[in-house]
């Protein structure tokens, strides 16, 4: 690692002030595990004991899958409305924020919510100075249109650590949400996602000869086409006759996996440690003539996709 051409005197001394590359330096986390549709209590302490079992091994940014305090298949209406929570008073996001603001980290959660009456398959965000923010996922898969409603804003939060924006599964199949992120100066991108397979063979296929799954290189993609960090925390297990895929995945603004991804079965926190969360702005010069925002050609594209006269100042 080199140092910058930034000193400091103190007395006779000279010292280096500045290493670079650890510009806002974290260990991203991504717990895979388990949630028990309509066990919110179970789920609740199952995730808060993982989330603890990350931070003892350095994790300090760290994602959970999709509905970790509900579980995904719904019978009913009436079991979704008993599972979820409101935000940020819940009793699963204050448990979430205690740890946050005792650690002095940051977590993303996948959140059953419940406002005013209305229900929303969401991810927040919470920091050691607690509630940051939420995102409601955008496009809901099968039969979540039977319980939830899809959220409409698109939003990016400034941190201490950096921009972090949010997406829930099946969001990220939609490229145009990523790039209004990076639009937007997004540094990292957290995903609670709960993967199904999308072919009859994709189980098989990941399981048996260990193939990545779609969302693996849809994350990769999404990476590296908009330089940024994406954290994929997937659940595993069978629920209801619904086989998940596991297979978490974390990935640097290059599109390279820098941890997992996780296996199809097995609970697992992944690891990712010094990752440099401001490398999504330095790596964005590919070469001496391309640089991704500057080469967009934003006098073809619709503004509708995140395109409009006041780009983020990178």
């Amino acid at each position: 690692m080199t140092s910058r051409e930034v000193t400091k005197d103190i007395g006779s001394q000279t010292i280096d002030e500045r290493v670079s590359g650890r510009e806002s330096t974290v260990t991203i986390a991504c717990i895979q595990f388990e949630p028990v549709v309509g066990d919110v209590e179970r789920n609740r302490d199952r995730s808060c004991e993982r989330i603890r079992d990350a931070v003892d091994r350095g994790g300090d940014f760290i994602v959970l899958p999709e509905l970790a305090n509900s579980g995904y298949v719904f019978n009913s209406r009436g079991e979704a409305y008993s599972s979820a929570e409101p935000i940020p008073s819940g009793e699963t996001a204050r448990r979430w924020i205690e740890i946050a603001e005792e650690e002095e980290i940051y977590i993303v959660g996948g959140y059953a919510e419940v406002d005013d009456g209305v229900l929303y398959n969401s991810a927040v965000l919470l920091g050691p100075d607690g509630y940051v923010g939420t995102h409601r996922k955008l496009h809901l898969w099968n039969e979540e249109k039977l319980w939830f409603e899809s959220g409409d804003e698109i939003e990016v939060f400034d941190t201490k650590i950096g921009r972090i924006g949010m997406q829930v599964c099946y969001d990220q199949w939609f490229p145009e949400i990523t790039r209004i992120q990076a639009q937007k100066g997004v540094d990292i991108v957290a995903e609670p996602t709960n993967w199904v397979p999308i072919t009859a063979d994709e189980q098989s296929a990941t399981l048996e000869r260990n193939e990545l799954a779609r969302a693996n290189h849809l994350a990769i993609s999404n990476a590296h086409v908009n330089t940024v960090w994406f954290a994929c925390a997937d659940r595993i297990g069978v629920e209801r006759d619904q086989p998940f895929l596991g297979k978490s995945i974390i990935v640097d603004p290059t599109g390279r996996s820098v941890a997992g991804p996780a296996s199809q079965e097995d609970e697992e926190i992944l690891i990712a440690k010094d990752c440099n969360l401001m490398a999504s702005r330095t790596e964005k010069n590919w070469n001496e003539l391309n640089v991704v925002p500057r080469d967009r050609r934003t006098d073809l594209y619709d503004e509708l996709l995140g395109y409009d006269d006041t780009p983020h100042p990178f």
